[in-house]
């Protein structure tokens, strides 16, 4: 195919018919045998489910309509949403779950489908400003020598290099930096901390650069981070972060209204007040330090900070990761910890205004200070109403929410404490307002997909959480052979999950299957408490049986990363993980042949988000269970069982270990929302499985994102 320009917009369906067609018809030829796709992408074959679903896209794109389409795990959706979307033309806006499958659609399937279809497109990447360098902030810091130890040093001057040589400044370039760093914090800048048009490094800022690029761009390919924060900030200042777009595609869309929560909500945290203290020091000693005594204030904050974390331990916060503020928020310790919060706020920020003028770096102090210290008040009820009502765990969680739109119960104030901080949120109940006032905002084609929004094949829990209405959806299976590529095995003996024993039975369960398929699995546990225990358990009966019997790699030890590179090399490794292994893992060949899901993961039924989603929809006359909670349960298992057949040679077992999928009437529906494995209950199946499956397993190829999708 001769090499073609971006076609700037999509003709008129009315008024241009005729070349509407055509590009339909360019659509279904890519896709076709020893079509361009079939010329230009190595291993491409035709499937008739992604032809469709191509054709689906398009046509939505051409009405400027919505589609809501689930595509099995090997559909091929990427190709099937960007062949149509550049075929269409106009500004396409791609939203990715993650920044590692952002990376990859941006590095690899976006130029793939261009050069198949032989086109030249202006792409840009972007990403949420803490993704990218700060020259100031870096620069600040080496002058400051705000770091101590020996590793740190060596990261800030490794950063410094990075930066001379790199177009982006994008901190994913530069992995010898671990993504936890202390570093990062001190040489990224935050919307709060940056001093915009005044920083002297304006013209070449990373961020203002990859904004630039966004603007002029065919394509722009964000994650869903930066599509809600952009929502969020259209909502509350009418300002934006991303360019208006004919297309909106989103990618792993099934993530989305989970998501929105953190983005419509009000919060604030310890650690947010522990780096404005940092900040404050750093630029107080260097360009203020006759200003004031800024050691003096940044340690007073320090201390307040530390009385509030220990003021809600001591109020009945540490129990549970996340508790209903109502609970704590009246105990005299914490009521008066807030207010001495307040007051060593209220010094810095008369101290930073004192200052002002003195250097771009430290007037951005002084609204950010002014912030959170409106924040801290919206959180500090008035002495008078300081109470017992702290220990009586009474309350909805609602009291004092700060109102959207006079709502006040559309919100569920919380409070999650950690180690050594805590983080104080106001969480909407429900985001479809917010959608539907975007989908509206301008005429455009919505594209939502994943490999698992359907519940039990409906679509109606998704579409209500995020409003959709009057849109049309498809689905199309998987073209993979579950029945004869895979078995789901549920055990004679399924421990109950309320059992105190209960991790542990599920590692005596596992241990004959994985004795059969000599390792080569993960175990996926529903908490990171049941991790710990797990793994011990396993690690004792291999003490007993056989100490080589495989590697066993357990999340929290090492990196992400890093376990998956040692579970590819080492053969017949076990891996034990929670939440962080259920999505985004691509594992393919004979590397991974067994998943073990531990349990349905059902959210804890006393986290305060759940029980106030709960009493909301019962004010609205629906069933918390069946219309919130179980589809979240099935579309994060559905999640989870995916990561065991990646293509079409895969072959292995998903075991469940939850006696409730066989003995609750729910459980119909998730066994219904599963592939079509073949089920069986004997373990004598389970070893003959994988005794006839060759078991000097090739290394097969680990890695981070959809890549088989």
């Amino acid at each position: 195919m001769p090499a073609m320009k971006w076609v700037p917009e999509m003709p008129d369906a009315a008024g241009a018919g005729g070349e509407v067609d055509a590009r339909r018809r360019a659509v279904a030829d890519a896709f076709a045998a020893g079509g361009p796709l079939s010329a230009a992408v190595a291993g491409f074959s035709p499937r008739s489910a992604q032809q469709e679903m191509a054709l689906a896209v398009f046509d939505a794109i051409a009405t400027r309509s919505t589609l809501v389409a689930e595509a099995g795990t090997g559909t091929g959706k990427t190709m099937a949403y960007l062949v149509p979307a550049l075929l269409a033309g106009g500004k396409v806006l791609v939203c990715a779950g993650t920044k590692t499958l952002q990376d990859q659609i941006f590095g690899k399937d976006l130029p793939a489908a261009c050069r198949a279809l032989g086109l030249r497109v202006e792409a840009a990447n972007l990403k949420g400003r803490q993704n990218y360098v700060c020259r100031l902030r870096l620069e600040r810091s080496l002058e400051a020598g705000t770091f101590s130890s020996r590793d740190a040093v060596r990261a800030l001057h490794r950063i410094a290099q990075f930066i001379r040589f790199s177009d982006t400044g994008d901190r994913a370039e530069l992995g010898d930096v671990p993504e936890d760093s202390p570093v990062w914090p001190a040489v990224t800048s935050t919307r709060d901390n940056c001093p915009n048009g005044e920083c002297p490094h304006f013209d070449a800022c990373f961020v203002m650069r990859a904004r630039r690029a966004a603007m002029a761009a065919d394509v722009v390919v964000v994650n869903h981070h930066l599509l809600l924060a952009d929502m969020a900030l259209r909502e509350s200042t009418q300002a934006e972060l991303l360019p208006n777009a004919d297309t909106v595609i989103v990618d792993e869309a099934h993530q989305l209204a989970r998501a929105a929560g953190d983005f419509f909500g009000e919060h604030w945290s310890l650690q947010q007040l522990a780096e404005l203290g940092a900040d404050s020091l750093r630029a107080g000693l260097q360009v203020a330090r006759d200003g004031a005594s800024w050691p003096d204030l940044v340690r007073a904050l320090d201390t307040a900070g530390r009385a509030v974390r220990l003021a809600l331990a001591r109020s009945g916060a540490e129990r549970a990761p996340r508790i209903a503020y109502d609970r704590v928020a009246h105990a005299p310790l914490l009521i008066d910890a807030l207010s001495a919060l307040d007051q060593t706020l209220i010094a810095l920020e008369q101290a930073l205004e004192a200052n002002r003028g003195r250097d771009p770096e430290l007037d951005v102090l002084v609204p950010r200070a002014r912030a959170l210290r409106t924040l801290v008040r919206a959180w500090t009820p008035p002495p008078e109403m300081a109470q017992g009502a702290g220990e009586s765990g009474q309350g909805d969680g609602t009291d004092g929410v700060p109102a959207q739109e006079g709502d006040a119960e559309a919100f569920v104030r919380w409070v999650g404490v950690s180690t050594h901080g805590a983080q104080f949120r106001a969480t909407p109940l429900h985001c479809a307002d917010a959608f539907i006032r975007a989908r509206e905002e301008r005429p455009q084609a919505w594209i939502l997909t994943s490999a698992t929004i359907t519940t039990a094949n409906r679509f109606e829990p998704f579409l209500d959480a995020l409003g959709l209405r009057g849109c049309k959806t498809a689905r199309w299976d998987s073209p993979y052979d579950y029945a004869n590529q895979a078995l789901l095995y549920l055990p004679q003996t399924l421990p109950d999950p309320r059992a105190t024993d209960f991790s542990e039975r599920v590692a005596q369960a596992c241990w004959p299957a994985l004795r059969a398929s000599r390792g080569r699995a993960f175990i996926l546990c529903s908490t990171l408490r049941a991790v710990e225990r797990v793994a011990r358990a396993l690690r004792a009966r291999m003490a007993v049986e056989d100490p080589d019997a495989f590697t066993l790699l357990v999340q929290g030890e090492r990196s992400r990363r890093a376990m998956l590179e040692t579970f590819r090399d080492a053969r017949a490794a076990v891996l034990v993980g929670s939440m962080s292994f259920w999505e985004g893992i691509d594992v393919r060949g004979e590397a991974l042949s067994l998943v073990a899901i531990d349990k349905l993961p059902f959210a804890p039924p006393d986290d305060p988000v759940v029980e106030a989603r709960g009493r909301y929809l019962k004010r609205l006359g629906r069933d918390p269970f069946l219309d919130d909670q179980l589809p979240h349960a099935i579309t994060l298992l559905r999640q989870g069982a995916g990561r065991l057949i990646r293509d079409e040679t895969d072959r292995g077992v998903l075991m469940l270990l939850d006696e409730r999928v066989l003995r609750r009437s729910y459980g119909k529906a998730v066994l219904a929302s599963l592939p079509p494995f073949r089920r069986t209950r004997d373990e004598e199946d389970v070893r003959r499985f994988f005794a006839e499956v060759v078991c000097s397993p090739s290394p097969g190829h680990a890695g981070e994102g959809e890549g088989a999708e």
